[in-house]
């Protein structure tokens, strides 16, 4: 009986280990909007397939998360010699969904509480450049949400499969008290105790691109 409880206790220890050591996310730099990168005359144009293109989404709060998708609307990029030049993107801000389809919590997302989508239904993302290093290549782009435009850099991964193009970023997060996105943000308010929901929002962008 001890040696079973042992083990159990072994195995708990081991779970907490591992979550423990889970690596977080990090924070997209985050900067005023700059300018928008313009493709070569030779550079090659690939249309999103919003079918096999999404942005995964999780937000945090002190007694839990919650996670979801956002459909990209449209969107097109260009390539030149195996690297991105230039690209844009509309985000379906409707389409926001949560993991287990809580209808209640979808429908607060939509308010004026958080995107606001009545007013803003699209938000954008506008590439600005991208820079390789020994082990990592990051892009650039601003995003606008809302009624707020700041840029953002993030790592990802590009790869080319004959007329596809594939682009998917690591997990990073954004701070959504920078788009004025200001629900139980402790950014804005003082008094919220532990009624705060996190600013930080994770993010993981998958775009699948095809030549037309």
């Amino acid at each position: 009986m001890k040696k079973n409880i042992f083990n159990l206790f072994t195995i708990v220890a081991i779970g907490i280990a591992i979550v423990g050591c889970k690596k977080k996310a990090d924070e997209a730099a985050t900067t005023e909007a700059e300018n928008v990168a313009e493709a070569q005359a030779d550079a090659v144009k690939y249309i999103a397939n919003i079918t096999e293109s999404t942005i995964e989404w999780q937000g945090f709060k002190p007694t839990g998360s919650h996670k979801g998708t956002i459909n990209i609307e449209n969107g097109a990029l260009s390539m030149n010699g195996g690297t991105i030049e230039s690209g844009t993107f509309l985000i379906d801000m409707n389409s926001i969904s949560e993991s287990e389809r809580n209808a209640k919590l979808e429908g607060h997302l939509k308010s004026p509480d958080f995107f606001d989508v009545a007013k803003y239904p699209s938000a954008a993302f506008e590439i600005t450049g991208l820079t390789k290093t020994d082990d990592k290549t990051m892009l650039s782009g601003n995003l606008t949400l809302k009624d707020a435009k700041n840029n953002v850099t993030f790592p990802v991964a590009v790869s080319e499969d004959g007329d596809t193009v594939t682009l998917i970023s690591e997990v990073f997060k954004i701070d959504r008290s920078k788009w004025n996105v200001k629900f139980k943000s402790k950014s804005f308010f003082s008094d919220l105790g532990d009624k705060f929901i996190n600013d930080d929002i994770e993010l993981k962008i998958t775009v699948k691109a095809k030549k037309p």
